[in-house]
C-alpha cells in the first residue's frame, strides 16, 4: 500500500494533524467504556458531519505494543517493519545509535526476594519521579560501564523508564538483538532471565544478565526502584522518511521519548515541549503550525490510566482533551484525524486486541449524524473497520494530496 501511495503523492498547502490519544479505546464498565462516560461536546459536534470508524492496529485479535500500533498509524507495515522499543526509546531520549549500538528499553521496577529470587510487587516501581530515576542511574552508571569489551551507557527516561545501550566493537546485525525481554508481564512473578535465540544474540543475553546482576546489586537497597526490566533489544532499522513516503513536511508534538523516538526514526521533526501537559503540547502545535504540512500530536495520560485501571482518570484526560480541542480547529487545519494508537482497557489493565475509535474530519467527509464520538458510534460509521495502515491514504486523499491512479 505504501509504495502505491508514494507513487500518487502530490503536494499542495493543506494542512493534516493526527491526533493520537494513546490506548483511547476501552470496555464498558457500569454500561460505558470511558469514552461514553467522558463528556466531549466538542469531538461529538465534529463526528456529527465526520467520517467515523474503527482500525485494527496489526491483525484481529493481535495486541499491539506502542511502537508497532504507530508504525500503523504513520502507514508503515508493523510485521514487515518489526521495531524494537529500545531503538525508539532511545532516539525519544536523544540518543545517537550507530551501527555497532543496540539499545534497550529499561522499567525500574520494585522486587521482594524470596531467598535469592527476586519476585515483581511492582513493574513500574511505583511510577518513581524523573528526578528520583536520575539519581538512581546516576549511581549505576559510575558502577557498570564495561561489560566483557562492550561499553554500557545508561540514559534516564521520565519516571520509571530508562535507557541502556550497549556499544559492541563490530557491526551489529538484528540478530544479534534477538534477546527476549525480562519483564514477566505481571506482579507476583520472577522476572526472565535473558536469553537469545541464535549464537550472536546468546552472546548479547549473556552480557545483559551480567549487566542486570551488576546494576541490581547497587541498587539493592533502593526503597522502590531495587530492580530493572530490560525489553526491546534493537538496533536501528532502515525505512523511508515520512517525506520521501508521503511528501510532507512533519512535525512530531509529543513529551514522551518512546513516541519522539518513532517519529523521529520516521524523519519527522521532534519540537521541543515546554512540558508535558496537553495544553504545552498544543501550545508548540501553534507556535510551529505554519511551517509543515503534517502535525502528529500524542497524548500520554489516556494510556497510563488504562494500565493503572483508573476508569476515572482516563476518562477525564479525554474530557481534557475536548475542551482543548477547539484551540486546534482555530488554527485552520484542514484535515483533523483523532484516534489511538491501541486499546488499553482500565477493565484489563493492558493494552488490548479491540479495535480502536477513529475519526476523520475535513471538507470532503460525508458523514451520518452520528450522536458522538464512542465506539458504538464508531462501528457505525462510514469508513467501517479497517487497517491502522489505511489512516494515511485517507488522511492524504481528504487533504487532496493524492493523484488518481490508472489510466
Amino acid at each position: 500500500m505504501q509504495d502505491l501511495v508514494t507513487k500518487l503523492v502530490e503536494k499542495n498547502s493543506s494542512k493534516i494533524v493526527l491526533c493520537v490519544l494513546d490506548g483511547l479505546g476501552g470496555l464498558p464498565v457500569r454500561g460505558k467504556t470511558e469514552l461514553e462516560a467522558a463528556r466531549t461536546p466538542n469531538l461529538d459536534r465534529i463526528s456529527s458531519g465526520a467520517s467515523l470508524g474503527l482500525h485494527v492496529p496489526v491483525e484481529r485479535g493481535i495486541t499491539p505494543g506502542s511502537g508497532a500500533a504507530h508504525l500503523a498509524l504513520f502507514g508503515y507495515d508493523p510485521v514487515r517493519n518489526e521495531i524494537g522499543r529500545g531503538v525508539l526509546e532511545a532516539l525519544g531520549l536523544g540518543i545517537d545509535l550507530g551501527p555497532s549500538d543496540m539499545a534497550v528499553r529499561g522499567n525500574f521496577a520494585t522486587v521482594k526476594y524470596e531467598g535469592d529470587t527476586p519476585v515483581v510487587t511492582d513493574r513500574r516501581a511505583g511510577r518513581i519521579s524523573t528526578e528520583e530515576n536520575r539519581k538512581i542511574i546516576s549511581r549505576i552508571s559510575s558502577a557498570v560501564s564495561e561489560i566483557s569489551g562492550v561499553k554500557v551507557s545508561f540514559y534516564p527516561g521520565l519516571e520509571h523508564r530508562f535507557v541502556v545501550v550497549l556499544s559492541f566493537l563490530a557491526q551489529l546485525s538484528e540478530s544479534d538483538a534477538l534477546v527476549c525481554d525480562t519483564d514477566p508481564q505481571a506482579e507476583g512473578k520472577s522476572p526472565v532471565r535473558p536469553s537469545g535465540e541464535n549464537k550472536s544474540s546468546q552472546k548479547t543475553a549473556e552480557i545483559a544478565g551480567e549487566l542486570i546482576d551488576r546494576a541490581c546489586e547497587v541498587i539493592r537497597d533502593e526503597p522502590a526502584a531495587n530492580y530493572m526490566l530490560l525489553r526491546g533489544f534493537s538496533v536501528r532499522p532502515d525505512l523511508p522518511t515520512f517525506d520521501r513516503a508521503y511528501g510532507l513536511r512533519a512535525g512530531c508534538v509529543a513529551a514522551y521519548p518512546m513516541y519522539r523516538g518513532v517519529s523521529k526514526l520516521l524523519g519527522m521533526d521532534v519540537l521541543e515541549v515546554s512540558g508535558d501537559s496537553i495544553g504545552d503540547e498544543i501550545q508548540t502545535l501553534s507556535a510551529n503550525f505554519e511551517d509543515y504540512d503534517f502535525f502528529y500530536l500524542h497524548v500520554k495520560k489516556t494510556d497510563s490510566y488504562g494500565e493503572d485501571g483508573d476508569f476515572g482518570a482516563k476518562a477525564g484526560v479525554i474530557e481534557e482533551f475536548d475542551s482543548l480541542l477547539p484551540e486546534i480547529t482555530r488554527l485552520g487545519v484542514d484535515v483533523l484525524a483523532v484516534t489511538g494508537d491501541h486499546s488499553t482497557p482500565a477493565a484489563m489493565k493492558s493494552h488490548s486486541w479491540h479495535p480502536v475509535p477513529l475519526m476523520i474530519s475535513s471538507k470532503y467527509c460525508r458523514g451520518r449524524g452520528v450522536e458522538g464520538f464512542s465506539e458504538s458510534c464508531c462501528l457505525s460509521g462510514d469508513l467501517g473497520i479497517i487497517k491502522a495502515t489505511e489512516i494515511m491514504p485517507l488522511l492524504l486523499a481528504h487533504a487532496g494530496r493524492l493523484r488518481k491512479f490508472g489510466a
